[in-house]
């Protein structure tokens, strides 16, 4: 009970602090349905209300059903999302680019494009943002690559716009987050979800993303997620490879198929990551659905890399 008073303090702080930042102006934000978004939205909209817009944006990267459930979730809980459909103009900017860096900077432009224009629209002067201190210090290591928001949006600082950003949860690490998620009221799904990539799916696919692989890795994840469910990772998700291998179709013939990787990991504030020791019969299960359910992949592999050396995310 403590504990969940010391979070319910800090919510009310941080509502109280966004009141007295945004006063009667606007303020925007882009909710994702994790649980930084997640919080970021119900602290904003405690605090202004209508002066609030939350958009949810289509980038054609996003979890199986995640649209659906989000908006649901948010409407029951008395938020109206704008859906905002650009998963056109996400797959026309990523095409043709395998470098992880490049893919990055290509989804985060766009990204913010699409935002812009939707802060244009609304006129607004505030952005809430869901920025978390593993978010900060990883920028500042060169894990994650910095970024000047107002330029990305398109509003240059220099020429006075009076556009702020509003970062309120950037003090706390994911499990203090998800304290303040209870605190709020929000439900399991949400305070519990795992973490999921700023870019989404075309993170979990080593090259190009084109739609093909990311419905592959889309599919793919929906199946490691929900068989991974019970054991309670920090992570767990599927990579495609742009590697292929030879296996065996229906009939037995020979095909030069897809290459799945299955990751799951556990940290307690992403800033390491140990390998999950899942039992062998639901490693069995998750290969034998992904083959079965994807029939273009011809092989599975569990990747045993704890963060360091590797990171968390493949791309």
């Amino acid at each position: 009970m403590v504990t969940s008073r010391k979070w319910e303090r800090f919510a009310d702080q941080r509502v109280r602090e966004i009141k007295r930042r945004v006063k009667d102006g606007r303020a925007i934000n882009a909710l994702s349905g994790g649980v930084d978004s997640s919080v970021v939205t119900i602290l904003g909209h405690r605090a202004l209300g209508k002066q609030l817009r939350t958009v949810w944006i289509d980038t054609g990267q996003m979890r199986e059903g995640e649209e659906e459930r989000v908006v649901a979730t948010f409407k029951k809980l008395g938020v109206p999302v704008k859906v905002v459909r650009a998963s056109s103009r996400f797959f026309k900017a990523l095409k043709g680019a395998a470098d992880p860096e490049k893919k990055r900077k290509k989804f985060r432009d766009t990204f913010y494009k699409v935002l812009g224009d939707e802060v244009r629209k609304w006129k607004a002067e505030f952005l809430l943002q869901g920025t978390i201190k593993a978010d900060v210090l990883e920028t500042k290591r060169g894990v994650k690559t910095q970024h000047n928001i107002l330029e990305q949006i398109g509003l240059d600082p220099q020429k006075g716009y009076g556009f702020f950003v509003i970062e309120p949860i950037k003090s706390l690490f994911k499990p203090e987050v998800r304290e303040v998620a209870r605190a709020l009221g929000l439900p399991e799904e949400i305070s519990q979800a795992m973490p999921f990539p700023g870019p989404g799916l075309a993170t979990r696919v080593v090259g190009e993303a084109t739609p093909r692989r990311v419905e592959i890795v889309r599919k793919a994840c929906a199946i490691v997620e929900k068989e991974t469910k019970r054991f309670r990772p920090f992570q767990a998700f599927a990579v495609s490879l742009t590697d292929r291998a030879t296996g065996l179709g229906p009939k037995g013939r020979r095909e030069f198929g897809e290459i799945v990787v299955v990751r799951s990991v556990e940290s307690k504030d992403a800033m390491t990551a140990s390998v999950t020791k899942l039992p062998w019969p639901a490693l069995m299960r998750i290969q034998r659905r992904i083959c079965e359910e994807i029939p273009s992949v011809t092989k599975v592999l569990y990747d045993i890399t704890p963060k360091p050396p590797s990171t968390i995310e493949y791309v």
